[in-house]
């Protein structure tokens, strides 16, 4: 896996108070996975809505009365 190097700037007393918590924290990993984390959600909610949209534009339909029978199916099999 090829590491890149991404930096950013903060204000000096949020630097202070992380060198205070350097022994405690591995700043780097914690921003590495809250990173990963953010684009997790962020491709998750693109794709919710690339499927909306295709589910929209699809010319399908569930033929009527599916619903209630399936419900009806599925509670006589219990």
């Amino acid at each position: 896996m090829t590491m890149r190097v991404v930096s950013f700037k903060v204000r000096e007393e949020v630097k202070r108070k992380m060198d205070a918590y350097r022994e405690e924290v591995n700043w780097a990993e914690e921003l590495r996975r809250f990173v990963e984390q953010r684009l997790r959600e962020l491709e998750a909610r693109k794709h919710k809505q690339q499927i909306i949209k295709r589910l929209k534009r699809a010319s399908w339909s569930v033929p009527k009365g599916f619903s209630v029978a399936a419900v009806r199916e599925s509670r006589d099999r219990d």
